[in-house]
């Protein structure tokens, strides 16, 4: 028996209760709560422990250098959207986890100008000049620090870190790397590396600060677990078969993930979701390379930490390590016409 298809015009009713069909390419499934807004806000709140440590650790200097970052990151951001024409978007929160990031990654003591320039070089070249949040192939807050690094020398260099005589007397010893580069091991406790009564970067004193933020973000899957594992790991395995092979010449493995900007940057700096890998075997493959790389900058360069040009680097070739690591569609892989 043949059916005939209705071909009257629909009502107004009928329009408004037929379902509204959406073609596009896949996924298809998403969370709509998950959004953009949704993860710079997990973010921020996963930063608020080493924000606070940084204020208890270095008081002024890290308010100071935090409101210099953030300010400078909203008003680039204004700026650029403004000088291209496009809607403003500062509610999604990017800008001030770029700028929140810029400055837990300087030194207590960068001056006022250099967290300026870092902040509108991380917006204008670092997201900007590539099409705008989402399409950035480095991650930004970096990109601005590593612009800085080399215009600044002596700005962001190990002196930077230490001011003699001062009476905030964290200021007063090395960073706990460069105190391994001075041959001096024993001036770095794991104690204090985990609370964060060290000097360094304003975020990258506490590791425990770092751990329950990394965590945070974890356990709300703004961030992938498997990209700070795999640098983990892969420090811990360099850093343990040195100090096996040395001895106490080498610095303890625990010194060098817990040391330095380990931590931080593999939790809050190495998974952001725009210049990391997609893919669950990508993202461990990205999280190695990045351990793998500070552990060879750390004990081959003339760099007390390596964590900033790992990560850049390895953002280079996240494109390289999707296309190596696509995953089989479903039901094998699509057979070959001979």
């Amino acid at each position: 028996m043949s059916q005939e298809l209705d071909t009257a015009p629909a009502s107004d009713t009928d329009q408004a209760k037929a379902p509204r069909i959406v073609v596009a390419p896949s996924p298809h499934l998403s969370e709509g709560s998950f959004t953009t807004r949704r993860m710079m806000l997990d973010v921020l709140v996963a930063l608020s422990p080493p924000v606070a440590v940084s204020i208890w650790v270095f008081g002024w200097y890290a308010v100071v250098q935090l409101g210099i970052c953030v300010i400078s990151c909203l008003v680039a951001e204004a700026a650029f959207i403004a000088w291209r024409g496009r809607a403003f978007t500062l509610g999604d929160g990017s800008a001030a986890v770029t700028g929140v990031i810029l400055a837990l990654s300087l030194p207590w003591s960068t001056p006022w100008y250099v967290g300026f320039i870092a902040s509108f070089v991380a917006i204008g070249i670092g997201k900007v000049v590539f099409g705008g949040l989402g399409q950035n192939l480095f991650n930004p807050a970096m990109v601005g620090r590593a612009f800085v690094m080399i215009c600044f020398p002596a700005a962001l260099g190990a002196a930077a870190y230490v001011l003699p005589g001062s009476p905030l007397s964290i200021v007063t010893q090395a960073t706990p790397l460069t105190a391994l580069k001075q041959g001096l091991v024993e001036s770095s406790d794991v104690l204090s590396l985990l609370i964060g009564n060290t000097n360094g970067s304003l975020g990258e004193t506490s590791a425990i600060a770092c751990l329950l933020g990394g965590l945070y973000l974890c356990l709300r899957r703004t961030a992938s677990w498997e990209i700070p594992a795999g640098t983990i790991l892969s420090v811990a395995v360099i850093s343990g078969a040195g100090y096996l092979i040395s001895g106490s010449s080498f610095l303890h493995p625990l010194h060098h993930i817990l040391g330095g900007a380990l931590l931080f940057g593999a939790f809050f700096i190495a998974t952001d979701p725009v210049s990391s890998p997609l893919t669950v075997k990508g993202k461990w493959f990205f999280g190695l390379g990045l351990g793998a790389i500070v552990m060879l900058l750390r004990l081959a360069s003339g760099y007390p930490e390596g964590l900033m040009f790992a990560v850049l680097l390895m953002n280079a070739v996240t494109p390289l390590i999707n296309r190596f690591t696509i995953p089989d569609p479903v039901g094998g892989p699509v057979p070959q016409r001979n």
